[in-house]
């Protein structure tokens, strides 16, 4: 194991990007026979399964919180989040799918102004709408190419960063485990709703397929949580970012998918804009000596 906190934060991060990018490849698998609202709902019941142990040592301590109607609304809120995500994932192109769902940290400066009357000074704003012009080369409004789909992938990350927002709020009065804790118990009935509705007993293979997303999510929260614990949200973005070639080159080899030359030009120019953004949310950070924010660009719940 690295001796430095920073070499630990960087192993981590890479941890996580491996596990989320293997559960948008699970996702996408198991599209192929299950609804949208089934693997949403699989996926955080497996995830809460898998999750437990690493709770338990908290004890009781987790329970307490005087804030349930909040994570209420968070959870559903995620679950909309997760459902857009993962439709994404499951029926457009996944380098074009996981490149839209990084537009989230864009999407939660916005809404920090609005929710948390933060100041934003000229030079992040300008990273946002050289983010949104890397939005605008993915989806190409107006072209042949554009598809309808291509909005719900950003309604996912729309919703995303009103979670986000609604954890950095949660956590000014309760610690992550309590937050997590309520988040998966909320999560799980209101995703179990909607997948009644269109239900079907997954078959054979797809079985591995549900509890691999739900092992695959909850592993992939707690090494990306304990990375930006680590280190700084700067330094971990690009780490992150390897998620999209991981992907791209399992959707190439499984499913026979190239990534558009437009889809690499947007997700580079995406990337550039939210490294600018961590680094600046670093750099006001540590001057108001609080810790880094964690709303790095973070693929789906």
């Amino acid at each position: 194991m690295p001796s430095t906190p920073h070499a630990r934060a960087a192993l981590l991060m890479i941890g996580s990007t491996m596990f989320f990018g293997a559960m948008a490849v699970m996702i996408r698998l198991a599209s192929e026979t299950l609804s949208t609202y089934q693997i949403a709902f699989f996926r955080n019941f497996f995830g809460l399964l898998a999750l437990l142990p690493f709770l338990w040592r908290s004890g009781p301590a987790v329970l307490r919180t005087r804030q349930l109607p909040r994570y209420l609304v968070r959870s559903a809120i995620g679950v909309g989040s997760m459902l857009c995500g993962f439709w994404a994932i499951g029926h457009l192109p996944m380098a074009q799918a996981i490149s839209l769902s990084y537009s989230a940290p864009l999407f939660v400066t916005i809404a920090a102004v609005i929710f948390l009357q933060e100041k934003v000074r000229m030079r992040r704003w300008s990273a946002v709408i050289i983010g949104f012009i890397g939005v605008l080369v993915i989806v190409q409004p107006g072209s042949t190419s554009f598809s309808l789909g291509t909005l719900v992938a950003l309604s996912a990350a729309v919703l995303s960063a009103i979670v986000a927002i609604q954890i950095k709020q949660l956590s000014r009065v309760d610690p992550a485990d309590t937050i997590v804790f309520y988040t998966y118990v909320f999560w799980v009935p209101i995703s179990l709703v909607p997948a009644l509705f269109a239900w079907e007993w997954p078959q054979g293979i797809v079985w591995l397929w549900v509890v691999a997303i739900g092992a695959f999510g909850t592993g992939g929260q707690l090494l990306w949580t304990r990375a930006l614990k680590l280190g700084d949200v700067s330094a971990l973005t690009p780490i992150s970012f390897m998620q999209l070639p991981l992907v791209a080159f399992a959707a190439w080899l499984l499913f026979g998918e190239d990534p558009s030359r437009w889809t690499i030009l947007g997700a580079a120019i995406i990337f550039i804009a939210n490294a600018y953004i961590a680094h600046r949310e670093v750099q006001l950070a540590r001057r108001a000596a609080t810790n880094a924010p964690v709303e790095a660009a973070k693929p789906a719940e």
